[in-house]
């Protein structure tokens, strides 16, 4: 849905210049340049603030036979188009109304390839399209980005599997931050990368509009850039085997790419912000990706759910011996039901992986069903992603006669061609039966859910499960995935975790899962991250001990009409202040270092609000379950002191009086 206003022309004054064979485009307030130029190749350079933060950019496609973008280009036409609309997002993640302004260039070549460029004022992309008559078999893509030198980056180094390709990925990793030069072609990266240039300039890159086509990585090079690499397409695959079975490639292909000759290529993306706190807003990725193929998305319903997985279903205070099992599902239908949850899933474990239908003997799913439809909650139900392909239909039918209204599939690991086809072709047919569905072991969705809404969120971090078995989710790791991660689109982390505990006393325990943040950090997530399905992943025995913290927590909404970063440091600290219809929800997060922060209340609209206010507590710097719940009255006239302990957080709830 939208409301446009679109401008068709052959030039728009200023915002394109064209000499010989030297094009360029602007952003509608002219503070960001791509120069063209097109000689023997063809090459970019983008300016901000008449700052150069990206020279001398390549971009190319060799297809079979010997076919190249690049030889033989001479400009057919050149074609430009202004856009000032507005989408309104029909799952509002951060923001309903979407204002969507670009200059738009297209340079079309006599040799049936075209480039498509794009300025906005916070980013610019490029496309490449083909008009073939027959299908084409896409050898290879050029993606050069190469900056000026002085530049960092916060990068996802993929940790390459002993017996697999270095294709093979869940998309969880930590972020390496040290010079772009530093970055070797052994370094291959999953987008976004974050860079950040000598003068300060933020630029993220990524992809958009990912359709038929595999996923593109960065490979570090010997210099001041990245070069876009891809995934070959799979000829053989095998099964892995283990607890949770998955395909892997054995052979690949000397192309990346069987597909129609006409078509439009995925978006090559560069978000560009010149403040820190611009970065977790800007939803360009979104904007870029095709529109929406469901109409009517009034069954597709947002909210949070809970999960047991993670906590292995450690339960206690019971009356029965907790597992997979009846009883302690019918007690996490309860726990939703008075704390304000929409679901409860039903994860790994419920049934055979290998087997839906083959159900856990300690589970009677019929008192199951009939128990959550009693208590008005949703079932949510894991699956193993080659089990569900192969069960699809039936499963599905299953699914929807045990009133199920989302499921998650896992364990996928790759963005090659047939995998992102797999994604479409899963979605769809979730679309069709009425199911959201959300992928984990999966690469994030880069627009995605802009164009399949039913896919509300995926997994594609390094999220609180691997507290069970390392040390990895730090402070400083939580607080940078708003700056890189969540610019690809909303993520499932599971935040959440009841038992806190500092750096120095955290141990990896399998069924007594930790955090290593306070009890607010994990509370602050749930308003940090983009995400309109949250899941809960603490402990629900803990938190029937502390009612008043649940039912805060239970009362924060998942979608968004209004989002601001009042002040954010990347992986250091992030203020987010949200709006959902009249209410606010303010929430902050810090990395190892204790901070004192004066937030200020301006942005609320007049009158008075009741705020509940969840805070460290003043020994959570030595105990991180220490927090404090208080209630006042606010105005926009007010400003609060707040204090975060190390690794700490808070969140206030603004209810206008």
């Amino acid at each position: 849905m939208k409301a446009a206003f679109i401008i068709f022309s052959m030039l728009f004054f200023n915002s394109l210049l064209y000499a010989g064979d030297n094009l360029s485009v602007s952003s509608p307030d002219q503070k960001i340049t791509v120069n063209i130029s097109l000689s023997n190749q063809l090459n970019y350079d983008v300016l901000a603030d008449d700052q150069p933060i990206i020279i001398n950019g390549s971009i190319d496609m060799q297809l079979s036979n010997e076919i190249f973008m690049a030889y033989a280009m001479s400009i057919k036409s050149t074609k430009t188009k202004t856009v000032n609309e507005t989408i309104i997002a029909q799952i509002p993640v951060s923001r309903k109304n979407i204002p969507n302004n670009y200059n738009e260039l297209t340079i079309t070549f006599k040799n049936n390839f075209a480039v498509i460029f794009r300025a906005y004022n916070d980013g610019v992309a490029y496309r490449i399209a083909t008009t073939f008559k027959d299908s084409i078999t896409v050898v290879n893509e050029t993606a050069a980005f190469n900056f000026v030198s002085g530049a960092h980056a916060w990068a996802p180094v993929v940790t390459k599997r002993p017996d697999q390709d270095v294709f093979h990925t869940s998309f969880e990793e930590l972020y390496t931050h040290k010079s772009v030069d530093s970055f070797s072609r052994n370094d291959y990266m999953f987008t976004p990368v974050l860079t950040e240039t000598a003068d300060n300039i933020k630029v993220a890159i990524t992809e958009s509009d990912l359709d038929d086509y595999p996923g593109m990585f960065l490979q570090g090079i010997a210099g001041n850039g990245f070069n876009g690499t891809f995934a070959p397409y799979p000829l053989e695959e095998k099964v892995v085997s283990g607890d949770y079975p998955q395909k892997v490639v054995t052979q690949r292909a000397d192309y990346i790419a069987r597909t129609k000759g006409t078509r439009n290529f995925p978006w090559r993306v560069m978000l560009i912000a010149r403040e820190d706190k611009e970065l977790p807003t800007n939803d360009l990725v979104y904007r870029l990706a095709a529109p929406t193929k469901i109409e009517d998305v009034s069954w597709i319903h947002p909210g949070k759910g809970t999960d047991e997985w993670i906590i292995d279903v450690n339960l206690f205070n019971v009356p029965f011996v907790s597992g997979v099992n009846t009883a302690s599902y019918k007690y996490y239908i309860d726990f939703a039901k008075r704390f304000g949850f929409n679901r409860i899933m039903m994860d790994a474990g419920w049934s055979k992986t290998t087997d839906l239908f083959s159900i856990n003997p300690n589970i009677n799913m019929d008192t199951i069903v009939a128990y959550a439809k009693q208590q008005g909650i949703k079932l949510s139900m894991w699956t193993l992603a080659m089990t569900l392909d192969r069960q699809l239909d039936s499963a599905l039918k299953q699914f929807q006669q045990w009133d199920v209204d989302y499921i998650m599939t896992d364990f996928i690991d790759r963005d090659d061609q047939t995998t992102v086809n797999f994604y479409k072709r899963i979605t769809e047919a979730c679309a069709n039966a009425h199911l959201m569905i959300m992928f984990h072991g999966a690469y994030p969705p880069k627009g995605f859910n802009r164009t399949y809404p039913n896919n509300i969120t995926r997994e594609a971090v390094l999220g609180s499960e691997y507290n069970a078995w390392s040390d990895k989710p730090t402070a400083t790791h939580n607080v940078t995935i708003p700056f890189t991660r969540m610019l690809a689109g909303p993520l499932d982390y599971e935040p959440g975790l009841l038992d806190n505990a500092t750096p120095q006393q955290f141990k990896p325990i399998w069924g007594k899962v930790m955090s290593q943040t306070t009890r607010c950090q994990q509370l602050a997530l749930f308003v940090v991250y983009d995400n309109p399905l949250q899941i809960f992943s603490g402990n629900p025995s803990q938190g029937t001990m502390e009612p008043a913290f649940m039912q805060l927590l239970g009362s924060i909404p998942t979608t968004w009409d209004t989002t601001i970063i009042t002040d954010a440091a990347i992986a250091r600290y992030i203020i987010t202040a949200r709006r959902h219809g009249s209410s606010w929800f303010i929430a902050g997060i810090t990395d190892s270092a204790a901070r004192d922060i004066k937030l200020d209340l301006s942005f609320l609209g007049a009158g008075n609000y009741t705020a509940t206010i969840c805070k460290d507590g003043i020994n959570a710097n030595r105990n991180a379950m220490d927090y404090t719940l208080e209630e006042k009255v606010l105005t926009a006239n007010d400003a609060l002191q707040i204090h975060l302990a190390p690794a700490g957080g808070f969140l206030i709830r603004l209810v206008p009086l």
